[in-house]
């Protein structure tokens, strides 16, 4: 039985998602499809369109706004991210939307369920398990281990389900996003970065949202760090393989920006220089093991040809509807 198939045996409830990004959205869908009522609280009013979907324009941080708009819940999927991609903006807005949604959630009677990466494992040269050490210190990374402290300090049960880089239908920027689905369509090379040889761990976001789901209908999950169902960790290369497979053209010539180079680039760019703080994550393995929250939830990682496949409908879709 699928987890949509046995959410929906149940009574309908409200579940809340803050955001819609690719997870959000996700997951709002998701619950949406099982038959429940889903609240999306975004600024813009964005969500999925979809009769059981109810899309307020809600700014989280604000209590005044957020306390309404959770009542009821059984669950808040907690999906919000930074405004832009860098430490400032993280430190400036995540901890305290966390804190203002963990406090509605709180009085709502709700728990909060948080997507979370990879960046808080303080020793990611070995294989990232649930009880791994969390304990990255500096920029983004201890950024995220203090957000993980603060849950694990609040009153308010959470859950919070680790996820490798992200791949999807709706996942833009992300390395196995746009900047690789792309040129794949395209048949055009593609330059990643760290090296294309050193597997590294990708996440489909339909799983993290099915994992997220079924999270937060366990009580006995709660106030935990879950790993998203996962699949073996693939090279950039091979990765950019399986969508060329599932898109059925030539796998593209893939080659490195070297490190060193990124680091030179950033002293020019802030975007860059934000993103080659990850770049240890390419370097070398990077790899999350997710056998044990698959066991606990009941749930494997979507075949990745099945996956690819899905990913490049989507993005053919989204090229349609661009030419049109």
């Amino acid at each position: 039985m699928s987890q949509s198939e046995a959410a929906g045996r149940g009574s309908a409830r409200l579940y809340v998602v803050t955001g819609a990004g690719p997870v959000g959205w996700t997951v709002a869908e998701q619950l949406a499809a099982a038959g429940h009522h889903v609240r999306v609280l975004t600024r813009s009013g964005s969500g999925p369109a979809h009769p059981s979907v109810e899309k307020l324009s809600v700014d989280v941080s604000d209590p005044a706004r957020l306390g309404g708009a959770i009542d009821g819940a059984a669950a808040v999927f907690h999906c919000v991210h930074g405004s832009r991609y860098e430490a400032k903006a993280w430190e400036k807005e995540l901890p305290g939307a966390e804190q203002t949604v963990l406090a509605a959630a709180g009085e709502a009677d709700a728990v909060v369920v948080f997507p979370e990466s990879l960046y808080s494992y303080s020793a990611p040269e070995h294989v990232m398990a649930e009880e791994s050490p969390r304990q990255a210190q500096g920029g983004k990374r201890g950024i995220r281990t203090s957000l993980l402290a603060a849950r694990a300090a609040a009153a308010t049960p959470t859950v919070s389900v680790v996820a490798g880089d992200f791949f999807g239908p709706r996942v833009r920027n992300a390395h196995a996003g746009e900047r690789m689905v792309r040129p794949v369509l395209a048949g055009r090379s593609m330059l990643v970065i760290g090296r294309v040889d050193q597997p590294h761990s990708f996440t489909y976001v339909p799983d993290l949202a099915r994992a997220m789901i079924a999270a937060a209908d366990r009580p006995p999950l709660w106030n935990r760090v879950w790993h998203a169902p996962t699949g073996p960790a693939l090279t950039q290369r091979e990765m950019a393989g399986a969508f060329a497979t599932a898109a059925g053209v030539r796998a593209p010539r893939v080659t490195a920006l070297p490190g060193w180079a990124l680091k030179a680039m950033g002293g020019f760019s802030p975007g860059v220089r934000e993103l080659a703080e990850t770049l240890y994550q390419f370097q070398r393995p990077f790899v999350m093991d997710s056998a044990a929250s698959q066991a606990a939830l009941g749930l494997a990682p979507t075949p990745l040809h099945v996956a690819a496949a899905a990913t490049v409908s989507w993005w053919r879709d989204q090229e349609r509807v661009t030419a049109a």
